[in-house]
């Protein structure tokens, strides 16, 4: 019998992760390692790309392992932290400095400029995406621009992202990106099939250093015998957040689902025609299969549990990041206080690098549980500020699916079906990034013969309906407005 157990690499912002799946989405496994992030000043997010790479490589091997060997492993499957970016040597494989993380701010002001010369409307047109540090694009000219090893590489020089930098040091050299994770460079049309000659010119990025572009399901290529003692296919690879829709199941128009990871992510199913967005929302691949494309609708919250490890490590207001739920309900409101989470600038629909964080209504009265419930308050509203745009274009949530860690925090799922006014689905399995990505290798190797069909490793959903007086919720969002109004008039 054919082996039907996938592996799933998770690589995410905080750590990585391998997970052991079988072909009915139960989880067999897992193995875990943190990842150090970097932050050699403010707005600058680095990881050091060579850990990530040793640190996969471990959580692999116990995996394979545990599975009983290469060979009884059907395919790997892969997701990622989308836009981080990797400068590596095509001979060794070595990088050549630390990764550009997605959170990093020090293209902004390249962005502006860009923007000034009246470049943005070209680059949404093209793209789907706006002129921002965020994407990857404007992350490799500067690498290109600023560190003489990039550039003293030549014709060895190898870009990519999270995804297409392991995937060359499993394989022992294929350099390929899935066409989700190229959608979130600024580097490629959405319509086209290659990197875009008018958007490389943009940042002076030489097209023979990028991935060649594939699908998201299929033969990705094979993993180096020498690194878990045999052969594996790797047959699916996709953006963390296009993986976690693909593990929500929303396969129709219209469906969406929100991940609350280290940012927090909503993206709705928008069919075979991308949507262009008029309320500074993005247009993405959701995913690519054999050469036909699905899009998606995205809107993106740069600080999400990256907010409460904020509270808990670096401010101290939290022993443990589940504590916040516990002070949360020891009190009946969020006693006037509310918390822009803007450390890492504003994201979608306000799009503004500049942006700090605040903490406003404060008073001798202030408790820190007030505080830990603006916070998780925060989640819903940024939310509402995206549902407002999604529907201005014509894209309205009927219902919303949510993963991530944070959304084990039953306050904070409540708080959103209050805040929304709408139904919030929570799957009973909470790792749907990596389901996706199961998914996704699950069909590539040819378990299945559609994702559709690959939706039975999908577990069920618990359901909160909304519960809250309708003037609290206008007299919240009209405090939340205030306290975001002030952070934008700055």
């Amino acid at each position: 019998m054919a082996p039907q157990q996938i592996l799933v690499i998770d690589e995410g912002t905080t750590s990585t992760r391998a997970m052991l799946f079988g072909a009915d989405g139960k989880l067999h496994g897992s193995q875990q390692e943190t990842l150090h992030q970097y932050y050699p000043s403010p707005g600058l997010v680095e990881h050091d790309a060579a850990e990530i790479w040793t640190k996969t490589l471990s959580c692999c091997q116990k995996m394979i392992e545990k599975a009983g060997g290469a060979d009884k492993i059907a395919a790997i499957g892969i997701t990622n932290q989308r836009e981080t970016v990797v400068a590596w040597d095509k001979r060794s494989g070595e990088p050549l400095g630390r990764a550009i993380v997605w959170q990093d701010r020090r293209t902004a002001e390249k962005c502006d400029a860009l923007k000034a010369d009246g470049l943005e409307p070209m680059v949404q047109e093209k793209t789907g995406l706006l002129l921002d540090p965020y994407f990857s694009g404007s992350k490799i000219g500067w690498m290109l621009e600023n560190w003489p090893e990039v550039c003293a590489a030549g014709d060895n020089l190898a870009f990519g992202t999270i995804e297409s930098y392991l995937i060359y040091r499993l394989t022992g050299g294929q350099h390929i990106t899935d066409a989700s994770n190229a959608s979130r460079t600024m580097l490629m049309a959405l319509d086209g099939d290659d990197w875009d000659d008018d958007l490389l010119a943009l940042f002076d990025i030489p097209r023979k250093a990028l991935p060649r572009i594939v699908d998201c399901a299929g033969d990705l290529g094979t993993t180096a015998v020498e690194l878990f003692g045999g052969p594996i296919a790797i047959c699916g690879s996709a953006g963390d957040q296009q993986a976690a829709t693909i593990g929500q199941g929303c396969f129709d128009i219209g469906q969406t689902k929100a991940t609350f990871g280290t940012g927090a992510f909503i993206l709705t199913n928008s069919g075979d025609t991308p949507l262009r967005s008029e309320h500074r929302l993005l247009s993405t691949i959701l995913y690519q299969h054999q050469g036909k494309r699905v899009y998606a609708l995205e809107g993106s919250v740069f600080v999400a549990g990256s907010l409460m490890q904020w509270l808990r490590d670096d401010i101290g207001l939290l022993k443990f990041a589940g504590e916040s739920e516990e002070l949360a309900r020891t009190v009946d409101d969020n006693g006037g206080v509310y918390l822009v989470p803007a450390l890492s600038g504003l994201g979608a629909p306000h799009w503004r690098a500049d942006a700090t964080a605040t903490i406003s209504g404060l008073s001798f009265s202030s408790k820190k549980a007030h505080i830990a419930r603006a916070a998780l308050e925060s989640m819903a509203y940024q939310c509402h500020d995206l549902k407002t745009a999604f529907s201005a274009d014509g894209v309205d949530w009927q219902s919303l699916r949510i993963d991530g860690g944070m959304v084990a925090n039953d306050w904070m799922v409540q708080d959103l079906a209050d805040i929304l006014d709408i139904a919030v689905e929570r799957p009973g399995f909470f790792e749907t990034t990596a389901l996706g990505a199961a998914m996704l290798a699950a069909v590539g190797c040819g378990i299945y013969g559609s994702l559709e069909a690959a939706s039975v490793m999908i577990s069920g959903l618990d359901v909160h309906e909304p519960d809250i007086d309708p003037t609290t919720r206008s007299q919240r969002l009209a405090g939340w407005k205030r306290a975001v109004g002030s952070v934008l008039a700055r």
